[in-house]
């Protein structure tokens, strides 16, 4: 499939590339690298955005150049799509009537594109796009291996989500030799936090609960704007909750200002979150996923757990789960 996807890049001329709406970091480290590459085949190509780049992110070479719109306009050969199982995932409007080239790695993808290139067995998308950039013998440059490196750093949660394996840090090894420095990209993602972030973090440890080898937090709409936050601090927030001796899976729910909760789930790797995910028209990784369900707070909780009670190992008693307080 790699092939087809070069063949495809080689055969046009200019490109628009994207990713998924609220991007994280691979979905930004890949479309920024990926760009880079095809501009040194080249290639003409802009990256578009829906959403703006996360602060943590901006550092990030070429993240200046991204155009952030809600409309895709101009003259196209094609849209290359990462990290998408959908082109709605994307909130662009203007894509459909467009040669699409899918690329991702997630277990829950789906082939909605005209090419599909999906490898689930791959630690980020930024693997794939690193594959490209070989196959098309471009030179990974340090500030594409800086991209890279970043996708690969955060989509594996620092290298300790499951699926990690030798070949994750010979990806690594590659690209800091390649020019990433792995000290200045860890300091900016993980130590350049707003204390709009930190003051939300506070909320929702407050509404952590515990119960057995289960954790669960959230933060409502009223905690989010007494902080000043806005919604990239609510990215790894769950991970808090995750990092509980005994814990094996961990929930963030965060309430939406029209009364829905947008969910985050993490898990050790015992239970396959992406599983849970999809059953609400979500998705992700196995350790690593999300969805959106109606509120309110108690009857989210109560229709996440039900699905996590029916999942694998470990069991999750619903009958045992903390239920939230009336004043929550």
């Amino acid at each position: 499939m790699l092939g087809e996807v070069l063949n495809e890049i080689e055969s046009r001329d200019r490109f628009l590339l994207t990713s998924h709406a609220r991007p994280d970091g691979d979905a930004i480290g890949s479309v920024l690298a990926c760009c880079q590459i095809l501009r040194l085949m080249g290639k003409q190509a802009d990256v578009v955005m829906r959403d703006a780049v996360p602060v943590i992110y901006k550092p990030l070479p070429f993240a200046d150049t991204i155009l952030q719109c809600e409309n895709v306009n101009g003259r196209y050969d094609a849209a290359i799509i990462l990290e998408c199982d959908n082109v709605q995932r994307t909130r662009l409007s203007g894509l459909e009537n467009r040669f699409l080239i899918n690329i991702d790695h997630h277990a829950s993808a789906r082939p909605f594109a005209h090419v599909n290139w999906i490898d689930a067995e791959a630690c980020a998308t930024g693997e794939l796009v690193y594959r490209l950039a070989r196959e098309a013998k471009v030179r990974i440059s340090p500030d594409i291996a800086t991209c890279l490196y970043t996708a690969v750093l955060t989509d594996t949660g620092s290298f300790a989500f499951s699926g990690t394996n030798e070949h994750t840090f010979a990806l690594a090894r590659e690209l800091v030799m390649s020019g990433a420095d792995p000290v200045r990209i860890a300091q900016s993602v993980y130590f350049s936090n707003p204390t709009s972030k930190m003051r939300l973090l506070g909320y929702a440890l407050r509404n952590l609960h515990r119960q057995g080898c289960l954790s669960w937090m959230s933060v409502t709409q009223d905690e989010m704007e007494r902080s000043e936050a806005i919604e990239e601090d609510c990215e790894g927030l769950v991970n808090y909750a995750l990092s509980i001796e005994g814990v094996e899976v961990a929930v963030f729910f965060r309430e939406l200002p029209d009364g829905r909760f947008r969910v985050s789930l993490r898990s050790k790797g015992a239970l396959d979150v992406a599983k849970v995910a999809e059953q609400f028209g979500g998705g992700g990784h196995r350790c690593a996923s999300g969805c959106a369900v109606n509120g309110p707070l108690s009857i989210s909780v109560s229709r996440i757990m039900t699905q996590l009670q029916l999942g694998e190992t470990p069991a999750i008693p619903l009958s045992q789960t903390s239920q939230p307080r009336a004043d929550e």
